[in-house]
C-alpha cells in the first residue's frame, strides 16, 4: 500500500470516472464515493502535493503518469478479485466490498501468483 487505502480509493475513483468521461471534478468524486466535497477537497490537495494528480483552471482533475500507474494497478487488482468472487457465486455487493479491501493489502507477488492460477 503506497499511499494508504483512502488515497488509493480516490485515485481508483478518478481512474474509473475518467474511463467514463474525460472531465472529472471533485463533485463527481464525492457523488461516486458517497463522501463530502470537503473530504474530496482535502484528499485532492494531498494527492496534488505528492504529484499523483493535476488540476486545470476549470477544476478538472487528471491523473499524473505516477497517479495513472498506481490507479491502474489498484483497479486491476480490484477487477481481478471481483471476477474471482463472481466465479465463486459471491453476491456482487460482498464481492465489491471484499475486493476493495483486498486490493490494498495484497502484495504484488501474491497477486501475480493468484492471477497465474485463476486466470
Amino acid at each position: 500500500m503506497e499511499l494508504g487505502k483512502s488515497k488509493e480509493d480516490y485515485l481508483k475513483t478518478i481512474y474509473i470516472l475518467q474511463l467514463k468521461s474525460r472531465n472529472v471534478h471533485s463533485v463527481n468524486i464525492a457523488e461516486y464515493m458517497g463522501v463530502s466535497k470537503a473530504s474530496v477537497s482535502v484528499a485532492m490537495k494531498q494527492l496534488r502535493s505528492k504529484n499523483y494528480i493535476t488540476m486545470d483552471r476549470s477544476g478538472c482533475l487528471y491523473l499524473s503518469p505516477k497517479g495513472q500507474m498506481l490507479a491502474s494497478q489498484v483497479y486491476e487488482r480490484y477487477s481481478f478479485f471481483i471476477k474471482l468472487f463472481a466465479q465463486m457465486d459471491v453476491p456482487i455487493e460482498i464481492a465489491e466490498k471484499d475486493a476493495c479491501s483486498i486490493e490494498h493489502i495484497i502484495s504484488t507477488e501474491s497477486h501475480e501468483k493468484l492471477k497465474c492460477v485463476f486466470s
